[in-house]
């Protein structure tokens, strides 16, 4: 946490792809001139190994899937990721250019707006080696895939059998992946500093498999025992591996953390009420 007086030493990360990001990185570089001391631009291509280490903060414009990306490569650091939004739904990046230029002095000083999020370790072996150990900030999702049959998978928790889960795949969640694609198949919302593993089928042939909650501590295994040639299991959404029989899938809390920066300006419900409408009172007629 950088104390009053002195400048913030930032690295700016950003999705070439997405529309207005270069526009609002340097709208962002033009503000922070005299006020910040930016180390790397990663959205130009000129992040130095190391460098990353000795920033205060890292400010990373675009959309969520930008946020998942570059929170990966930093939950080994102690670095926390401020999420500017220049995408649709936005629900990491919590501040628009215009609001972060408003608090920036804010933002770069009260440490109480850093919170600690859990990260999800995935491991994947098989055939006598290890053929994926990557991180997860939001979800571990193993999908069916082609030839879209129901795939039937073998889960336990440390070392004890759990269920077996005849389905189209199944979602293993950080509570800050909770309203991603756990809440889109029907999981329970948590709340984004907790430590917690939720456990989601998706699409299960039977109306008794429903989510749950375990502990973060926990050791997750699955066991493929029936699964399609297509089958994958994929990482935030970005990276995957495919699903192979024989491989076993291992899922347990990471040693890193994620931290957020939060906006002051509003909470995780201000955020789901308003981007998700979540609770939202009904709409009477003539009201």
């Amino acid at each position: 946490m950088v104390k009053k007086g002195q400048k913030p030493r930032l690295i700016i990360f950003g999705d070439a792809r997405r529309d207005f990001v270069a526009e609002a990185i340097g709208d962002f570089t033009k503000f922070a001139a005299g006020k910040a001391e930016i180390l790397a631009n990663c959205f130009h291509g000129d992040c130095i190994k190391g460098v990353v280490e000795n920033a205060d903060f890292a400010i990373v414009f675009g959309g969520d899937g930008t946020i998942l990306s570059a929170a990966r490569e930093l939950s080994q650091t102690s670095v926390p990721v401020i999420g500017v939004n220049v995408g649709r739904l936005g629900f990491l990046a919590e501040f628009s250019i215009e609001e972060l230029k408003e608090l920036f002095d804010r933002v770069t000083t009260d440490a109480e707006l850093i919170e600690k999020r859990m990260v999800l370790r995935c491991t994947i072996t098989g055939g006598g080696g290890e053929k994926l150990s990557s991180t997860a900030i939001n979800d571990v999702v193993i999908n069916a895939g082609p030839s879209y049959q129901m795939v039937d998978l073998k889960i336990t928790v440390d070392g004890r059998s759990l269920a077996g889960c005849v389905s189209d795949g199944l979602i293993i969640s950080t509570p800050t992946g909770s309203t991603a694609y756990n809440l889109s198949a029907g999981g329970p919302i948590l709340a984004a500093d907790l430590s917690a593993i939720v456990i989601t089928p998706l699409c299960p042939h039977t109306l008794s498999f429903r989510p749950i909650v375990i502990s973060a501590d926990s050791r997750i295994e699955i066991y493929p025992q029936r699964i399609n040639e297509g089958t994958t299991v994929t990482l935030d959404g970005q990276a995957f591996r495919s699903l192979k029989n024989g491989d076993v899938v291992t899922v347990e809390r990471h040693n890193g953390a994620f931290l957020v920066v939060n906006n002051p300006l509003r909470t995780q419900w201000d955020t789901l009420a308003g981007k998700l409408s979540w609770a939202q009172k009904p709409k009477y007629k003539g009201k």
